[in-house]
């Protein structure tokens, strides 16, 4: 399959990395959410988002889902590369959101890319650092902030310019590692506070300014 030109945007090979990368690349396309990586699997290559976004999961000990990361594109997952260079099996779940593309870069070929290219080695390196920034703020998230400075922070970080985030309360819990109940609670108060408004399949903020106070507070 031909690979596709954004990632040929976020690689910059040299004329032998590109004409490697053209006879190796699996591009797939994802049109619903839906799972591409399951716990303890062998990862057969690194997976390079150029449009949408994958989700990177695990469950709690009361069976809910939790988020751990987004890989967004012109990025990959740094733990299927730690699986590819040092043989490991997969540590957590990953699903794509609705019309997401990736390319995916068999193992041997995205090493043999990473020993020659420069871009590949920058695109590893970027994907270790942003990881652990991430993780970082959630892990801080987490032990200094309450569940609803958590929702507020996660709201503001993936509005849109239109102040919209499409999700529902189900996708909402399953990203802060709650249930829809705590969530439809906490969205009840927002909303008769006037800082979002809900509808089917999505949340509107409305009063950006006090979420983003919100988040700031200790309590």
């Amino acid at each position: 399959m031909a690979v596709t030109r954004e990632s040929m945007t976020f690689l910059d090979l040299s004329p032998e990395g590109r004409a490697r990368l053209r006879t190796g690349v699996v591009s797939k396309r994802f049109a619903r959410p839906t799972s591409v990586i399951h716990k303890g699997q062998r990862v057969s290559g690194a997976y390079l988002v150029t449009r949408g976004r994958l989700r990177v999961f695990t469950f709690t000990p009361q069976g809910s889902e939790a988020t751990l990361y987004f890989i967004r594109p012109g990025e990959t997952c740094v733990l299927a590369l730690n699986c590819l260079f040092n043989d490991l099996l997969y540590p957590a779940w990953v699903e794509t959101d609705a019309d997401t593309c990736v390319d995916i870069i068999p193992g041997p070929l995205y090493r043999s890319l990473f020993e020659r290219e420069p871009s590949v080695q920058d695109l590893t390196v970027k994907a270790l650092s942003t990881l652990v920034f991430r993780l970082m703020g959630e892990l801080e998230q987490l032990h200094s902030c309450t569940l609803d400075q958590r929702l507020a922070n996660f709201l503001l970080l993936h509005a849109t310019e239109e102040g919209v985030v499409r999700m529902t309360q189900q996708e909402l819990a399953a990203h802060l590692g709650t249930t829809r109940e705590v969530i439809a609670r906490l969205m009840q108060g927002f909303t008769a506070l006037g800082h979002v408004a809900t509808g089917r399949g999505m949340v509107r903020v409305i009063n950006g300014a006090a979420l983003s106070e919100l988040v700031k507070s200790r309590k």
